[in-house]
This record gives C-alpha cells, sequence and structure tokens, in this order.
C-alpha cells in the first residue's frame, strides 16, 4: 500500500462506529452550527475543551454524580470520517489546518481541534512525567506533592483505562534505523508505549483513527460521559467568561458555522457552579485573555513552552516507507541523561512518521531539489529531537498574546541557549543516520547541503547559522501558559487546580504545567488532570470520587 492508494479499512471492511451508535441511543450532543437562535443551558460544570484534561475530567465528574456540559471547538468526528488522506484530516481535526504558527512564523505548532483535541490525532506515545522534571517542579514551584511516587497511582488509572503499555510489535524501519544506529553507536534507545487496543498497525495515526484501536479521549472518555448522562457541544467557541465578583457567573459562546471558520452570530450561554477550563496551552490562557481573568502577577499566557523540535531527513538505499507501520515506537533519552536537568538544553530523539504532504511542505528548499527529495519519499528517513525547554533562565519559553480579533498567537522568540541546543541535536541526530547506514544527511535547514559522510556533516552542521525561519522548528507539544505553583508569585493555579482569584474556576490541562515535561506530554496530562478532577469531585459532592475503568 502506497499514500497514493491507500484507503481507509472501513472502505472495505464494516468497523463498528461507537460515535454513530451512541448518536443513536440518544447522547446528548447539539451541533451549534445548526442552532437558530441563542441557547441558555445550565450544569454542574462546565468544562472548555474535550482534549486529555477535558476528557478525563468530564468523566470523573460524570461518574460522580454531576451535570456535565463539555464545550468543544471542533466538530463531532469518528472512525467513519477519517479516510488516512492528508488533504481531508488536517483541515477537519486541527487547529488553524495544521498551519498554527508563532508570531515570528518561525515555528509551526500541530494542535488538535475537534472532539478528542490532539488525543484524537498524536502519534500514541506515551512517557510518565519524567522523575527529574518533578522533581524540578517541587523545588523550584513548591509542588512538593508532585512526586514520582504520588503522581504513580493516578498514572497506573490512567494506563489501565487507556490501553497504555509497551508496543510489542517490531518497529517499522523508520523506527528500527534510530534503534540500530543508536546501538552501533553505543546510545541506549527503548520502546516507546502506546495507548492502543487491537491495532492494526497502520501508520496513519495523525489523521484519526480509522479502526478505532488508538485509545484517544473520542472513543474512551467521551463516550463514557456522553452514556452517564453529559451534554457535549461542537462548533462553539469559548469566548469569554463573565465574572461577578470573585466567581464566574457565566461563559459566553459563539455558535461557528459547519466549516468551524465563521461565527454565525448566535450565542450560547453557559451558567455553572464550576468551570473547567481544559482548552489546551495557547486557546486556555486566550480565553483567559480576552475575560479579563485576576493576573495580579502577570503570569497569564507567560512561560509557554513548546519542545522546540527539530528534523534531520537522510535517504537509504533500502526503502524506509516511513508512512507505513505505527508511527512512534523507538526513542532515546540518551541526550536528556547527558546534563543535569538545569544544564545546558537536553533533547529526547524519536522517530516521527511520514506522509507526502506534512514532509513536503517540512523539508527545506525549492524547486529542482526539493522535488528530487519528494521523488525519493520511498527511501527518506527522518529524525526528531525534542528539545527539553523552560529548565533554565535563558529557556524561559513564550507568550500567548492576542491578535486585534482576540485570537491567540504565541510569541516564542528562540535565545542562543535553545539554539545551541539545535545545533548539537541535529549533529546527533545525522551522526546516528550514518551509523544506521545513511548514503546522505540533510538537517531540515535552508542552507544545509545534502552531507554524504559523517564527516562532512559533523563540519557543515557545525557551521550553519541558527536563525528563525532558516532553520525549521515545528512543535506538536505545547504546555504552560496557566503556571501551577504553591507560590502565588510564580502559578495562577494552585496545585489543587484552582485558578487564585475565582471561587469557581479550575484548569485542566497541559497550561498547567510550570515548565515543559521533557517527553510527550499526554500522559502527564491524564494523570495530573485524574488527579485534580478526582479532588474536584470530591469537593462539589462531598463524596470520593469514583476510580474510572476501561
Amino acid at each position: 500500500m502506497t499514500p497514493e492508494n491507500a484507503a481507509a479499512p472501513s472502505a472495505k471492511i464494516r468497523i463498528p462506529d461507537p460515535i454513530k451508535a451512541g448518536l443513536a441511543a440518544g447522547w446528548n450532543v447539539t451541533d451549534c452550527a445548526t442552532l437558530t437562535g441563542p441557547r441558555e443551558i445550565e450544569a454542574d460544570v462546565v468544562i472548555v475543551g474535550s482534549g486529555a484534561g477535558g476528557g478525563v475530567s468530564a468523566e470523573i465528574l460524570t461518574l460522580a454524580g454531576l451535570k456535565v456540559v463539555i464545550v468543544e471547538e471542533g466538530a463531532l468526528k469518528s472512525s467513519s470520517d477519517f479516510k488516512m488522506r492528508e488533504a481531508e484530516a488536517y483541515p477537519a481535526l486541527y487547529q488553524e489546518s495544521a498551519a498554527r504558527k508563532t508570531a515570528d512564523k518561525a515555528i509551526n505548532i500541530l494542535q488538535g481541534r475537534t472532539v478528542g483535541g490532539s488525543t484524537t490525532v498524536n502519534w500514541t506515545s506515551s512517557f510518565r512525567t519524567p522523575a527529574d522534571t518533578l522533581a524540578f517542579w517541587g523545588s523550584q514551584f513548591g509542588l512538593k506533592s508532585y512526586t514520582p511516587e504520588a503522581m504513580a497511582p493516578w498514572f497506573l488509572m490512567m494506563e489501565e483505562r487507556l490501553g497504555v503499555s509497551t508496543w510489542l510489535t517490531p518497529p517499522n524501519e523508520n523506527n528500527d534505523l534510530l534503534k540500530r544506529g543508536a546501538a552501533r553507536l553505543g546510545i541506549p534507545a527503548a520502546a516507546i508505549m502506546r495507548n492502543v487496543k487491537g491495532c492494526w498497525n497502520l501508520g496513519y495515526c495523525g489523521m484519526g483513527c480509522p479502526t478505532n484501536a488508538k485509545q484517544s479521549m473520542l472513543v474512551t472518555t467521551i463516550p463514557s460521559a456522553l452514556a452517564g448522562g453529559a451534554a457535549l457541544l461542537t462548533h462553539a467557541r469559548a469566548e469569554r467568561f463573565v465574572f461577578k465578583g470573585d466567581r464566574v457567573d457565566h461563559l459566553v459562546c459563539h455558535a461557528l458555522d459547519a466549516s468551524g471558520l465563521a461565527a454565525t452570530g448566535h450565542t450560547v450561554t453557559l451558567r455553572a457552579k464550576h468551570f473547567v477550563l481544559a482548552g489546551g496551552a495557547i486557546n486556555s490562557p486566550a480565553l483567559l485573555l480576552r475575560s479579563k481573568a485576576p493576573d495580579p502577577q502577570g503570569l497569564l499566557g507567560e512561560r509557554t513552552f513548546l519542545h522546540p523540535t527539530v528534523i534531520s531527513a537522510a535517504m537509504f538505499e533500502q526503502r524506509v516507507d516511513g508512512y507505513a507501520g505505527a508511527p512512534q515506537t523507538i526513542y532515546s533519552d540518551h541526550f536528556l541523561d547527558v546534563d543535569p536537568v538545569g544544564g545546558p538544553i537536553g533533547y529526547k530523539l524519536e522517530a516521527p512518521p511520514l506522509h507526502p504532504l506534512l514532509l513536503s511542505t517540512t523539508m527545506a528548499g525549492f524547486g529542482q531539489a526539493h522535488a528530487e527529495t519528494m521523488r525519493q519519499f520511498p527511501h527518506v528517513h527522518a529524525l526528531l529531537a525534542l528539545l527539553r525547554d523552560g529548565f533554565h533562565e535563558d529557556s524561559p519559553g513564550g507568550r500567548v498574546k492576542l491578535r486585534g480579533d482576540g485570537s491567540p498567537v504565541l510569541d516564542y522568540p528562540i535565545s542562543d541557549f535553545v539554539w545551541d541546543g539545535v545545533r548539537r541535536a541535529l549533529l546527533s541526530m545525522a551522526e546516528i543516520q550514518f551509523a544506521a547506514g545513511a548514503k546522505s544527511v540533510q538537517p531540515v535547514h535552508e542552507l544545509a547541503e545534502r552531507y554524504t559522510t559523517w564527516a562532512a556533516a559533523k563540519k557543515g552542521i557545525a557551521a550553519l547559522p541558527y536563525k528563525p525561519l532558516l532553520t525549521r522548528v515545528v512543535s506538536a507539544h505545547v504546555m504552560g501558559g496557566c503556571p501551577m505553583s504553591e507560590d502565588e508569585r510564580r502559578g495562577l493555579v494552585g496545585p489543587d487546580g484552582r485558578y487564585r482569584g475565582v471561587a469557581n474556576l479550575s484548569v485542566h490541562d497541559g497550561s498547567l504545567f510550570p515548565t515543559s515535561i521533557g517527553a510527550n506530554p499526554q500522559l502527564s496530562i491524564y494523570g495530573v488532570t485524574a488527579r485534580l478532577a478526582s479532588g474536584l469531585a470530591q469537593q462539589l459532592t462531598g463524596k470520593p470520587a469514583p476510580r474510572v475503568r476501561a
């Protein structure tokens, strides 16, 4: 099967669609694109966002007996809609059609915009929050209760709930090249845990799972909440909280048309005893900024982190077929561990899936050279390095701001400290690729050549100028902007997830993290949110929260 003729399995084999079945059974779902007038809704809890934080919160709070309303800006799509075609998936399932960028256009940001959020389109990589990250949070942000031991039960609960386990199927060639190259250099590498059940090993996870194997919020916690009586609003953009004293009085949402691009002019007003913000880093701080939420220390939107990610492409004699097979199954943390967490910026190595549209728009260059790379597409291999930002004074992250129309944009300047990490990461990846047998290596940089030896690559990469727009930087991980801390001078949110200065508002998503994670963040969000939502459920009901189960 090649990308050109690939068809979703559901086109040939009848696969049950749990979303269609749930809608037929009477789930309370309203597509706000169909509204013909204003709507007012009351609930015990309103949750903004249906991704990792919102989905986990929705299930736990609904099972606790609370009346929950989930607000999602995107559409409700399901396995029947996932055709494994990039041209359809990116506009339908991602923020800004997978073209969201930082203010200077130097970093491309991939974030989900659909029911299930980024969990619907991620590559399933699941890591617990690293112990050194939690230790840093404890020492620098007073989060003493966020230890590996304290978090272990919450991670275990969510791993069991979402089928997180080691992927035992042999890696595809794209990932095995990372494993083989690293081994030849004495660099440790290991298998990545994935949240899948009955995975077909297709490799198109970023376009939505057509077989419902990926245990995203779309097929786990959101259906559980809806079956338990929760309500879901889609095509509803949370515009602003309206405060009365120290409480949120109501939330104003704008209905969007069927394309999800334009407001219809109709509003939805939501009133609740408590509000949970889980719109994700960038969108959560933006909603609070539009709402003029309390921010006495000027922290709102600050310290937003990305894991700035750089890429090294290589050509191999054999076919790599990076689009086929589970997308990310091997990793190396060697370059996170060689220096202390507060030292030179470290980076995690992984092998991303390769699909024609994503590769062609990410690769540097143009014209004949670019066309030649794409002609050799089956032989292209890629490695990526996730830089661990936020642990050094010269890596303060970025800042979420509002454009004139109220939409968010992230200003993320890249410091010399981070560029040093970029240079070292490109060197590390090139060396591994040559060790794995690459014919040539080309860092994704506008001025890089296609190097045919490690010696030439080492010299060329060291001499490249590292500047925005010359070096291609991307990210699929956004964290921070509503930092959590015991110290009110350093955190908008307390260790219990409560937003300071607002009695009935909590934040349950990756915007809480006071630094980046140093690993793919979905399991960190699941575990932290499970803990926070369980505590909130007990506070609101006076009874222990129920334990969620698969």
